[in-house]
Parts: structure tokens; C-alpha cells; sequence
């Protein structure tokens, strides 16, 4: 089978390839195309990926293109992994918006609308491409943000599915603790994208969760950076992103004095690429576990093989609501457990959500919409509906100001502005 990946300049594709070498098994792949328009990185990388899959004695053909359509002519999944605007635009998204005293995060609030409308126009250009040259091809979405991507790719009739990896990273960490395989560890995984919250862990038959948090507490709220109460007060653990909302003011704070993630990972990024130059290096190193998108190769691995290969096995998706949670529209993009066959992403049965969770779900799921319409149609006003509909700004005079600042330091990306 062929796969390309768009964005395939990526510091983190080598992590990708990695993963289809190790798992070629599930996911045999005959060719890979890495495609991105930055020829100096796209070629550092493409070779890195060659050596990889060399060392592992994988027989794939790996190329690169900065031609989109060429590189993904006769495709039967398409990866995308971009980032418009680059990590400069990422450094403005995580800045402009301490501004206004409200958190600066490249996936939520101001700076992840920002992104939303950079982003959105981009994918759906490059998924009516993927249409003319491979209408049969799935398209798997690991750009953030994730959730209004998928929506905008599944609005336009797009075979595309949502994915993330914070439910496997969770999978891999509570199993490491618990001491047990990760294949044994089955969790209640539900929310929106970024917004979602493990109600129960299930080892063979049994909800461990309670015992998870009682024993391993202390642990689980480190990596989240949030305090142990919250765990041992709601009984879930919420996703890490749930920082932003539930510490708010805290996480202001702490953005204004410190150097922001953007300009680590850029910082990151140029090591990364020096060590991918060198000729001898034949496997990822170990500084990309700093990078982020931890287990992200596995996870693409499971859900792409589950596309083509149509094993309807179940795993952690961002897909259609479809009246899964009541509360939503069916068009909303949900991330739960879903059985993934060769038609697509089918969310399984969940249970009622409770109102501390269905109402922050449903509040930022009438933002996304609002941000969809907004990358969509363009102008000011949506910008500002969008804005003021999100939990984490919700003010009019911030909403106000955001907005001149958003189009003021995204013009060259927005059409309209």
C-alpha cells in the first residue's frame, strides 16, 4: 500500500516512520511519500527515514515531494501533520493572547482559534486535491487543531478521520503503573478533542481506576501539572489540556514568566534537525521524546491499518457525533472509543455525561462551530462571535481587543483580512 504524509518536513516524522517499521506487521507499507514545500528539511528528513527502515530491514520505498499532487496520486491514506505559518505563527499564538490576561495555547482559546482559521482553508485545499487524485484514499488528521479540522474535513464530505494521542498516551502511562500490558488497559475516554476527561480504567474486567488514583495519585497529577485534589475530588482524570480551564489564572502566570513552548520546541527543532543531517544516524534519537506527539506512531499505525485493512477493531477517534452524546449535534466532532472498519469511525455507545463535563463540552462545542464558520467565511464578526463563545475568553471588551490582535498578527494567512 502507499501512504503519504503532508507535513512530511516535520521533526516529528521520523517518530511516523519508526512506528511503520516497527509495526509492519498490522500496516504493510510498500511506499511512503513524505511531502512538504521546505526542500532543505523534507530532504534531512526523507534520508533519515530511508536509513531508518533500512536498519530495520523493512523493504518500503520511502520518497519525497514537494509536489501534493503528485505525492499523493494513488495514495490509499494521506497523513496530515502541517503547521501553517510555522512555529513563528505558533510563538504569536502563545503570546498575543497573555495580552489580555487570558492563556496563550496553540489548540485553545485565542491562539487556537487563530490556528483554526490559518489551518482550515489549507486542509480542505489539500483534501479536494487528495479527492481528484485519490477519491478512495482515507485521510487520518493529526493537525491541530484537531477537532475543528476533522469537523471542516467531514462537513466537505471528506473520508477523513480525527486522531490524538493523548488516549494512548494515557493507555501506555496507566499501564505502565498498574504494571500490566497496554493492550489490557481499556479506558472510558470522552470529550471533545484536547477537552476530555477517563471516567474508568478497565483491566480484565474491572474498573481499576479508583485504586489507580488512590495508589498512583500523586504521580498521574505531576504529569498533568495539576494539584492531586482535583483527581481525588472528581474521580477522573482529566487530559492534560483541562489545565487551561481548571487553572486558568494559574497558567496566565506562569506563561508571562517563562519562555513560551513555541520557542522551546523551535529551539528543539534546530538540534533535531542537525542531528537528522548526519549520515551515520539510522533510528530516531532519543531528544524527539521531548518534541511532543508521544506514542503518535502507534497510534497512526492502529487507526490507518483499521482503515485499510477494515479490522473494525476499537480505538480512540476523533469522529461524528451521530447522536452519540444527546446533548450535541450530530455534526459535532466527538473524540471516544470507536469501532474502525472500512467505512469509517463508529462511536460506541457512551454513558450519560455528567453536567460538570456535558456542560464545558457543550459550551466548547458551540465554539468550534462558531470558529468553523469563521474559517470558513472569513470577516471580523465571526472572529469575535467565536471568541467571546469560548470558555476561556467570554468577555466582550477581551473578545474585542483578541480579535483586532489575532487579525493584526495573522493577516498574511487570512483571505479576507
Amino acid at each position: 500500500m502507499k501512504l503519504a504524509v503532508v507535513g512530511g518536513g516535520s521533526t516529528y516524522t521520523p517518530e511516523l516512520v519508526d512506528g511503520f517499521a516497527r509495526l509492519r506487521d498490522a500496516l504493510p507499507v510498500a511506499e511512503l511519500v513524505l511531502i512538504d514545500p521546505d526542500g532543505e528539511r523534507l530532504e534531512l528528513v526523507g534520508a533519515l527515514a530511508r536509513r531508518i527502515l533500512a536498519r530495520q530491514g523493512h523493504p518500503g520505498r520511502v520518497t519525497w515531494t514537494a509536489d501534493l499532487d503528485a505525492g499523493v496520486d494513488g495514495a490509499d491514506a494521506v497523513l496530515l501533520q502541517l503547521r501553517v505559518g510555522g512555529q513563528a505563527a505558533r510563538q504569536q499564538d502563545e503570546t498575543w493572547p497573555l495580552e489580555c490576561g487570558c492563556v496563550g495555547q496553540e489548540t485553545t482559546g485565542a491562539g487556537g482559534l487563530a490556528k483554526a482559521l490559518r489551518t482550515v482553508p489549507v486542509v480542505l485545499d489539500i483534501a479536494e486535491r487528495v479527492r481528484r487524485r485519490s477519491p478512495d484514499a482515507w485521510i487520518v488528521d493529526f493537525t491541530n487543531p484537531v477537532g475543528i479540522v476533522t469537523r471542516a474535513l467531514l462537513a466537505a464530505g471528506h473520508r477523513a478521520v480525527g486522531l490524538c494521542n493523548v488516549a494512548i498516551g494515557f493507555q501506555r502511562k496507566f499501564a505502565r503503573l498498574l504494571r500490566v500490558a497496554p493492550e489490557e488497559v481499556a479506558l472510558e475516554h470522552v470529550g471533545l478533542n484536547h477537552l476530555t476527561w477517563e471516567r474508568s480504567v478497565t483491566v480484565g474486567g474491572e474498573d481499576v481506576l479508583p485504586r489507580l488514583i488512590a495508589e498512583h495519585g500523586d504521580a498521574v497529577a505531576a504529569d498533568l501539572r495539576m494539584p492531586r485534589s482535583v483527581l481525588d475530588r472528581l474521580g477522573v482524570v482529566p487530559s492534560y489540556y483541562l489545565r487551561y480551564f481548571y487553572g486558568h489564572d494559574e497558567v496566565v502566570r506562569e506563561l508571562r514568566t517563562k519562555p513560551s513552548r513555541a520557542a522551546e520546541v523551535a529551539a528543539m527543532e534546530r538540534k533535531l534537525l542537525s542531528l537528522y543531517a548526519d549520515p551515520a544516524l539510522d533510528e530516531k534519537p532519543a531528544l524527539l521524546a521531548k518534541r511532543g506527539g508521544a506514542f503518535y506512531s502507534e497510534a497512526a499505525v492502529a487507526l490507518t491499518a483499521s482503515l485499510l485493512r477494515d479490522t473494525g477493531d476499537v480505538q480512540v477517534v476523533n469522529a461524528l457525533n451521530d447522536g452519540t452524546l444527546p446533548f450535541l449535534p450530530d455534526d459535532a466532532v466527538i473524540e471516544v472509543p470507536a469501532a474502525v472498519d472500512a467505512r469509517g469511525a463508529h462511536p460506541l455507545p457512551v454513558r450519560p455525561l455528567e453536567p460538570l463535563y456535558a456542560g464545558l463540552v457543550a459550551n466548547v462545542t458551540a465554539y468550534e462551530h462558531l470558529a468553523l464558520e469563521a474559517a470558513l467565511k472569513g470577516g471580523r464578526d465571526r472572529v469575535f462571535r467565536a471568541l467571546l463563545a469560548h470558555p476561556l475568553v467570554g468577555q466582550f471588551d477581551h473578545a474585542d481587543r483578541l480579535t483586532d490582535a489575532l487579525v493584526a498578527h495573522n493577516r498574511e494567512h487570512l483571505a479576507w483580512a
